[in-house]
């Protein structure tokens, strides 16, 4: 392999597919990154056995061929380089891999591609595009409340299915710890109607969202029951799902919440942020006590002292005082784009809804917390 690429379109690159890659590999071939010379380009693949990312680059081909070396270890040569720089890469005797830039020399070990693994590329029968703002919007109203307890492995992600609201036909993203549940959905995308409800993991939805940071392009998206795959520009990541069944999560909306507050969500946000500072515990309690058009937060710390701040809201109902946990708070109305929230609650120990009054594509739901 003998390949000439400019410093900024390897780093790029490299970048992103050594993410995919742990740190910490029992199988040595999973730590490599495979780089495959051919076409007048320079093909980049690195997989976890989860996720699989490929990601093609222009390069000047000298020779076409194909060789791994250790994702970390390329990638971090290439990122200290200095810009501007024609990188190049050429295979040589002992199976190892000849880096050169400038006045700078690498020979970095490799291993045999025989033993890199390729991910099946089962059928895929529903596809269907969005765009690539779309499916940021989607993934970053959620995520915040995918679960990170392994125990319960089918809350690590994010459940994607058709569906309907009302008459509507719908793509809905459903994400929950237990704690809080995010619900947002958008129109049905051609092709996607009769997909299975599928579970993306969490490092997927990660790696997406990454690879979604500099993209505007739109997003080819194509399932099965058991994967997915995500293709754009030049990228394309396919990760297995998460085989387990997504909870009811309907039932643990409520339906007759009838006491309703609005409030500007960034006056509300940095309010609740101030008070919070006094608790030092883990869950940093947050109390709410509404009466008509006033509402007081207030927190306490066992060593710290005690904070209150009263602001102005649109409530119209009976004095109500129910706490939540200020983190999960602000996770919530970091997700309303709108100037109005709105958070309908019964009682101090029934969950509460909060949705962006201006945006109704969008549903919260977080649990209460005695303070």
């Amino acid at each position: 392999m003998k390949v000439t690429i400019e410093r900024a379109a390897l780093l790029k690159a490299l970048a992103h597919v050594q993410s995919v890659v742990e740190r910490r590999n029992t199988i040595p071939i999973l730590s490599n990154v495979l780089l495959e010379a051919k076409d007048g380009g320079l093909a980049l693949s690195a997989t976890d056995m989860d996720i699989a990312m490929r990601e093609e680059t222009p390069a000047e081909i000298g020779q076409a061929s194909s060789t791994t070396t250790a994702a970390h270890t390329i990638y971090d040569i290439v990122r200290k380089l200095p810009e501007g720089s024609q990188v190049q890469l050429e295979t040589i005797p002992g199976g190892q891999l000849a880096l050169r830039a400038g006045r700078a020399r690498f020979s970095l070990s490799c291993l045999p591609i025989e033993d890199f693994p390729v991910m099946a590329s089962a059928d895929l029968p529903f596809e269907f595009s969005l765009e690539a703002a779309a499916l940021r919007s989607l993934i970053d109203r959620t995520r915040f409340a995918i679960s990170t307890e392994e125990t319960r492995y089918y809350l690590n992600g994010i459940y994607l299915h058709a569906t309907k609201n009302g008459t509507t036909n719908v793509l809905r993203a459903v994400a929950t710890d237990g704690h809080r549940l995010a619900r947002v959905e958008m129109p049905m995308p051609n092709g996607a109607k009769g997909m299975p409800g599928i579970i993306v993991p969490r490092k997927a939805v990660n790696e997406l969202r990454k690879l979604l940071e500099e993209s505007a392009d739109t997003v080819r998206i194509a399932l099965s029951e058991t994967r997915i795959r995500f293709a754009f520009d030049k990228v394309v990541l396919t990760s297995k799902l998460i085989d387990g069944t997504f909870p009811d999560y309907e039932r643990v909306i409520p339906a007759g919440n009838d006491k309703m507050m609005e409030v500007n969500p960034k006056s509300f946000a940095a309010a609740v942020d101030r008070v919070s500072t006094i608790s030092k515990d883990q869950s940093r309690a947050v109390k709410l006590s509404l009466s008509r058009g006033n509402l007081v937060l207030s927190a306490s710390g066992q060593d710290t002292g005690s904070a209150t701040e009263e602001i102005e809201v649109s409530y119209t109902g009976e004095n109500i005082e129910i706490g939540f946990n200020s983190r999960y708070l602000l996770d919530i109305t970091e997700q309303i784009e709108g100037e109005g929230a709105q958070f309908a609650m019964s009682d101090a120990a029934s969950p509460t809804i909060v949705r962006d009054t201006a945006d109704a594509s969008a549903l919260f739901v977080l649990m209460p917390m005695r303070v």
